[in-house]
């Protein structure tokens, strides 16, 4: 028997030994966060309980793979939001990070690493997008969502390439799993741009989604889209615009402008606007309005932050308004 012992223990110094030849980086992150909402307006929800709570923490590693270092996340999270997913992650992926041959990636559940869903809203803003809580609660530029999603990004020069795959199954599912029905295969291209070489603080780019359904009958939808932001000293303005034509469902124009401004390194304010027509052929086109104001105070660890928007025309509804307020102390640790 203890030759036995010995063996097993001489056999599991040397598997670990060979583990030990590609070392791997551990770390824990987190934040938690106390928000305070409240909901107006007749397109809103009622307020309720206007406390809520969410605590993440984060587990990531990343070692040389022999072509390349990879690296997984995994975030537990707490909270409602966590509360509606089927898996035990509210995000889960991993990348390998090839040098000059770009990064590939894949997205088990909420990266959002490439593709539109990467690039959706990067207006400027303390806080928050200026869609959020209120109107359509969306800038309308989605795309390969978070669903077991397969991306590749590269550089060259002051271009970057985005790619993402997915076939708009359920997402996380599980290795030699089939992850339900194929409803639709949505296929994104982004390129963005480091303009700095031509005007110091520029920079933007164009993005492109297409959905291509498998029911017979069903109309395949398209994102097309752009933004550009420039940044000088403490401000930060920026535009974007995109066109919808989704296979089923209305087609939309979004336009969208926001100004942000650093007051010191600790507080930051924003402004913002966003337009939504809502074209509907049988009728007259309706635009949604949304404006917003953001936010943040950061010391050290902690921050306070708020938002206050408004929708008129609420989801293309005429007369209809959507009002929004939260404010959120934050600490990562």
């Amino acid at each position: 028997m203890n030759k036995l012992k010995k063996i097993g223990l001489s056999a599991l110094a040397g598997s670990l030994a060979a583990v030990s030849a590609h070392a791997v980086e551990m770390s824990v992150s987190g934040t938690a966060e106390v928000t305070y909402t409240t909901n107006g307006g007749a397109g809103s929800t009622s307020t309720g309980n206007p406390w809520g709570s969410n605590t993440a923490i984060s587990f990531s590693g990343s070692g040389d793979v022999g072509f390349g270092t990879a690296t997984i996340v995994r975030t537990l999270q707490d909270g409602a939001n966590h509360s509606t997913q089927s898996d035990n992650f509210v995000s889960a992926w991993q990348t390998v990070d090839m040098g000059s041959l770009g990064t590939i990636s894949f997205d088990s559940a909420g990266g959002g690493l490439e593709g539109v869903t990467a690039y959706d809203d990067l207006l400027p803003t303390a806080y928050e997008e200026v869609w959020n809580g209120v109107g359509s609660g969306t800038s309308y530029n989605a795309g390969a969502a978070s669903n077991d999603t397969l991306g590749y990004r590269n550089s060259f020069g002051p271009l970057t390439v985005s790619l993402a795959t997915t076939k708009g199954g359920t997402r996380a599912t599980g290795d030699g799993g089939n992850g339900g029905a194929i409803t639709k295969t949505v296929n994104d291209i982004v390129l963005a741009f480091d303009g700095s070489m031509l005007i110091d603080g520029l920079s933007g780019g164009v993005m492109h989604s297409s959905e291509d359904y498998t029911a017979a009958g069903t109309n395949d939808g398209s994102v097309f889209g752009g933004w550009l932001n420039y940044s000088t000293g403490p401000v930060s303005v920026g535009v974007r615009k995109s066109d919808v034509a989704p296979g089923s469902g209305t087609e939309k124009n979004v336009e969208a402008a926001s100004i942000a401004f650093n007051v010191n390194e600790n507080l930051s304010v924003s402004l913002a606007t966003q337009d939504i027509e809502f074209d509907v052929p049988s009728s007259t086109n309706t635009t949604e309005t949304i404006d917003a104001i953001n936010a943040s105070y950061t010391v050290g660890a902690a921050s306070v932050r708020a938002t206050f928007s408004e929708a008129d025309n609420d989801a293309g509804v005429a007369g209809t308004t959507d009002e929004h307020m939260e404010i959120s102390l934050v600490l990562s640790f």
